[in-house]
């Protein structure tokens, strides 16, 4: 316990920038997820009561609800907008000025909201949640990457788990605030719908006291001593002369290389097996959807993922038996309820934080923007898909719908515990060489970002 208070001291800039990052990074996002529940009866209402103000006449059941559904879905297509345009972006004018150029877009996106009332148009909700879709499509995909550049090697498991507990944390409060006696009254919804803007307001306000990532000043930048403060700025006095030494190899590494587009990432070889768990484990987070902040870096990333999916698998199976029987036996209701919480809980302390470990981890500095991209489409294309399909599979299987993700857990735990290197402790250069066993096989090799394997011939003097 001393040890973990004296490092908290040393690391003050470090936890402050966290915080800083997590309040308009993942926070928005579980929000927006949350809160948009609680007002629905009253913007139905107001949507008819607007119109009939306009026409003279109500609209018809069926349409409000249609309007109801694409002011919810619109929040997909924004986001899926945002993570398109983020890499690019990202990489051309750097990581901290799109953050708060993203806040400028949700500030606008709580006007729209906050007057949308007072205006009289339901069309400013539309608008609104489409800003917040594309603002929230840019900071989900910068916030992991800036969190994951800025700490040290021994910390990157507990700082990148941070972006699971504000995503949690911004769906509780979006729960609380939207209760009927705080902000989800009739009078009071278009405030709930803006309220976001407040941690926009509060990054923006604070994010330029922080630097740059120490990778991007030293790697992209190339000025060693803008590095060296910022480092001094997050970590502290002390010695850290060999994460500067692990920094300088990712450069000299990435001297030849350029920063690949998507279609180019998808295309080179020596990231091939990178791109398989990239894909695996986010499309098994956003199927199969608290921290694991201590656990990461305690017991490793493959263990927690491997590990966490087979015991939800097996909740799942005995969840499926329960649901099936609950008709048959009255208590069955109540192991149900333990089941959904042992779900959580094994979710929240495994897989939730360390995904977005793995996702940082296993790529370098020029190849995160596009494979960020990459995750920003599966997350927004997932949310969007399973919002349409999952009512229609519980409607025709029942109960039974939950071994089809009993099977996708199945599939991602073998597929973990087969090819995923332990990344824990290990430098980008370490992590880079473990998956060139699988990328190129297992012959000795050596292989530079954008180039062909090298093989290594071992001779004698004769």
């Amino acid at each position: 316990m001393a040890t973990f208070f004296s490092e908290l001291v040393q690391f003050q800039g470090l936890v402050q920038m966290i915080l800083v990052l997590g309040i308009g990074g993942s926070f928005p996002y579980g929000f927006h997820i949350s809160v948009i529940n609680y007002p629905s009866v009253h913007i139905r209402k107001f949507i008819n009561e607007t119109w009939i103000e306009r026409h003279g006449s109500p609209l018809h059941p069926e349409t409000i609800m249609l309007l109801w559904s694409f002011i919810v879905s619109v929040y997909g297509i924004g986001g899926l907008l945002g993570s398109l345009c983020c890499g690019y972006l990202t990489t051309r004018y750097r990581k901290k000025k799109c953050q708060m150029c993203t806040n400028l877009i949700m500030l606008i996106a709580a006007l729209f909201m906050a007057f949308s009332k007072t205006a009289k148009s339901f069309e400013m909700i539309l608008v609104g949640r489409f800003l917040y879709g594309i603002g929230t499509g840019f900071s989900l995909n910068i916030h992991p990457q800036y969190v994951g550049e800025i700490s040290p090697k021994k910390l990157r498991g507990f700082t990148n788990s941070t972006v699971a507990v504000f995503l949690t944390l911004g769906k509780f409060m979006g729960q609380v605030i939207g209760l009927r006696e705080i902000l989800g009254s009739e009078a009071l919804w278009p405030w709930l719908l803006a309220s976001s803007g407040i941690s926009a307001l509060v990054q923006l306000a604070t994010l330029p006291f922080f630097p740059d990532s120490p990778s991007y000043l030293l790697i992209q930048k190339g000025n060693e001593e803008a590095c060296r403060k910022a480092i001094r700025k997050l970590w502290g006095e002390g010695d850290h002369q060999a994460e500067i030494d692990d920094i300088m190899k990712e450069k000299v590494a990435m001297t030849s290389t350029k920063t690949l587009r998507v279609l180019e990432l998808i295309k080179e070889r020596s990231l091939r097996w990178q791109l398989y768990i990239l894909i695996i484990v986010m499309t098994t987070l956003q199927l199969c959807g608290i921290n694991a902040s201590t656990l990461i870096d305690r017991f490793g990333r493959k263990v927690l993922l491997w590990g966490g999916y087979t015991l939800m698998c097996s909740v799942l199976a005995l969840l499926t038996m329960t649901l099936s029987l609950q008709h048959h036996f009255f208590w069955m209701h109540y192991f149900s309820v333990i089941l959904i919480f042992l779900f959580v809980t094994f979710y929240g302390s495994g897989p939730s934080g360390a995904t977005v470990s793995v996702m940082v981890e296993i790529f370098s500095q020029s190849f995160r923007p596009s494979a960020f991209l990459i995750v920003g489409c599966i997350n927004w294309m997932g949310l969007f898909v399973l919002g349409m399909i999952f009512p229609l599979i519980v409607d025709n299987l029942g109960p039974f719908c939950f071994l089809i993700f009993l099977g996708i857990l199945a599939f991602s735990a073998i597929f973990i515990y087969l090819y995923l290197p332990e990344t824990k402790g290990k430098s980008i250069m370490e992590i880079k060489a473990e998956f060139n066993k699988l990328n190129f096989g297992k012959k000795e090799i050596s292989v530079t970002d954008n180039s062909l394997p090298k093989e290594q011939w071992s001779s004698t003097k004769l």
